[in-house]
């Protein structure tokens, strides 16, 4: 059965017996998909700036420093 075709069923259903109707399907997709992109975008900003070549920097540190022998 298609979403449509459930939408109409507890249309119906929700006429008969006198409750409030259902929302169509698809009606909060967008906000759904908004509220998403806005909490991975707080995330982003509550973890910072991400680390960026620190396994570059200690190898170069490693090497760079003068051996004794």
């Amino acid at each position: 059965m298609s979403a449509i075709e459930q939408y109409l069923l507890d249309t119906y259903r929700a006429s008969q017996h006198g409750t409030p109707m259902p929302p169509p399907p698809g009606r909060d997709d967008v906000a759904v998909i908004r509220e998403a992109r806005d909490r991975a975008r707080s995330r982003a900003v509550l973890a910072g700036p991400p680390a960026r070549r620190r396994l570059t920097r200690a190898v170069r540190r490693l090497f760079s420093r003068p051996r004794s022998c």
